[in-house]
């Protein structure tokens, strides 16, 4: 517990047309590292988004990295959350 948690839950956008799905495998440098917990494709943004478990150390904004897609590995990007902020 002193370390804190070994895995944190990101938001990210696919940079792709490919929509991530719950149970995916998420890589980073080639080793699996994480799983999808939920992604769809957003018509108001215009792009694949979702949220999946990352090792706390690299679930960073910005952090780049790539998700297993029915056998293909397509790149992915950790955003900030919430994805859409309305203005007042």
């Amino acid at each position: 517990k002193a370390d804190g948690a070994p895995r944190k839950l990101v938001g990210f956008e696919v940079l792709d047309r490919a929509i991530a799905r719950h149970g995916h495998d998420v890589y980073m440098d080639g080793d699996k590292a994480g799983i999808v917990t939920s992604g769809t494709q957003t018509p108001f943004l215009k792009k694949a988004i979702g949220m999946a478990y990352l090792p706390s150390p690299r679930a960073t904004t910005g952090t780049e990295f790539e998700i297993d897609i029915r056998g293909r590995r397509v790149p992915a990007t950790v955003v900030p959350m919430p994805f859409y902020k309305r203005e007042k």
